[in-house]
């Protein structure tokens, strides 16, 4: 089923006549209305009227997510307050927190965009859907929540945490759809197994999950689990939200963005020059109808690529690579480049661990040091009895370090854990515990 089919299998060349029009008005919009695009423009030499194809996008100055943060908490908005019906923000973990808002016009453009995703997921009205995203700031919860409604399904505003709650939801209201973050969904298939309860005999049919970057392994995982399709979506509340980008339930192979809504671009993370179809660089985002908040050449930070060639499930939409990871969470092992995905997609493939890591980096003398910390399943444990001492054990590490090297290009020390011993999210995992910094008492 295709939710807007004149939209979704638009043609390349009409695709972009909408696109450099709907620009037009954003660069306009943003140029008048906020004085910090005003600057940036006059900075880059350029004026909204400079812009006359899409090739011109180029020439106009990327905004970062320090920009946001030196104009908390309002600065870049385009509306006056009266006009703002929402506001989302980030954590603040790492300073002030990002903060975007929504006019009505807005909340209803997400709201069809997420329909539309949740349709290319396999969705369909009158579908009850499990939502197991946390609602508030984050635009997650709220985000899908809005797109469930939509698209005429039924929402389950469970939201995260409570996982023993999760799984009574789950049997007597027999959704068809969940969402979340991947890790969050493998920690209730964790807990339904402790309950004595078989994952794959649930209503579930479809997932979507997203929210952290997750391997091609940690998919098969979660239908092998579930008996579910597992697709990817992309997004962040810098750009919009939830619902960007989405893969199809036919192929799994890229995310459809929504054109119509967004130019997506990718630079080299270094240089900020605009790389090839096919090439992994740095996703940047410009939106063409948001009104409270336009994004102009949002460096995203993640790491994919474009593709622009048509999906065999009929939807003509530039796709996205599933993000590799970001550009802040790559690390630097001896000189080689290692995203923590790397890391999921070998250890994945070990049925003797459980679908929980951490990277812990750690300083000794002048040098870093990296260990990965995993556990084993509580069927493994079970086989094996004791970690310590055990030939069998000794084998399985040594074969993992193997995989590692061959995989990674640079050896690690991997430290094998009993079941349970890798910290739980509700949310988004933590997969990088960086103890460089920490100074001892």
């Amino acid at each position: 089923m295709i939710f807007n089919k004149e939209m979704e299998t638009m043609s390349r060349r009409k695709m972009e006549e909408l696109q450099l029009e709907r620009l037009k008005e954003t660069v306009k919009r943003a140029y008048e209305n906020v004085p910090f695009h005003r600057e940036a423009f006059a900075k880059a030499g350029i004026k909204p009227e400079d812009i006359q194809s899409l090739e011109d996008l180029r020439r106009l100055p990327f905004m970062k997510k320090t920009d946001l943060r030196e104009n908390y908490p309002f600065g870049l908005f385009a509306v006056g307050q009266e006009d703002i019906v929402r506001i989302h923000g980030s954590s603040g973990t790492k300073g002030k927190p990002t903060v975007v808002g929504y006019t009505k016009q807005d909340i209803e453009n997400w709201s069809e965009m997420v329909a539309r995703a949740i349709c290319c997921a396999g969705g369909r009205p009158g579908d009850i859907f499990h939502n197991a995203y946390g609602y508030g700031l984050f635009t997650g919860g709220l985000g899908l929540h809005y797109g469930i409604e939509y698209l005429g399904a039924v929402a389950v505003p469970v939201s995260g945490g409570n996982t023993p709650r999760q799984i009574t939801l789950i049997q007597d209201f027999r959704p068809r759809g969940i969402s979340g973050t991947p890790s969050y969904i493998l920690n209730i298939v964790e807990e339904m197994k402790k309950q004595g309860l078989n994952p794959r005999e649930t209503s579930l049919e479809y997932g979507i999950f997203g929210a952290e970057p997750w391997s091609e392994e940690m998919r098969a995982q979660l239908e092998e689990e579930l008996g579910i399709k597992a697709v990817d979506i992309y997004g962040l509340s810098e750009v919009m939200g939830p619902g960007v980008s989405i893969e199809c339930y036919e192929a799994q192979d890229g995310l459809h963005i929504v054109e119509d809504h967004f130019i997506a671009e990718v630079v080299d993370p270094e240089t900020g020059e605009p790389l090839p179809y096919g090439e992994q660089g740095e996703l940047v985002f410009t939106s063409l109808t948001k009104q409270a908040f336009p994004v102009i050449r949002y460096r995203t930070g993640d790491i994919a690529s474009l593709n622009p060639e048509p999906c065999k499930c009929g939807r003509t939409s530039m796709r996205m690579s599933r993000i590799k990871g970001r550009v802040d969470d790559m690390l630097i092992i001896r000189g080689v480049n290692v995203f923590p995905t790397e890391i999921e997609s070998v250890l994945l493939t070990f049925k003797q661990l459980a679908p929980h890591y951490q990277v812990v980096i750690k300083r000794e003398g002048p040098l870093d040091s990296f260990e990965i910390h995993c556990e084993t399943t509580p069927e493994y444990m079970s086989q094996v009895v004791t970690l310590e001492g055990n030939e069998e054990v000794a084998r399985l590490v040594k074969a993992i370090s193997h995989e590692m090297k061959n995989t990674l290009g640079v050896s690690v020390r991997l430290c094998l854990g009993k079941p349970n011993t890798i910290p739980r999210s509700e949310g988004k995992a933590v997969r990088i515990v960086d103890n460089r910094n920490k100074v001892l008492s």
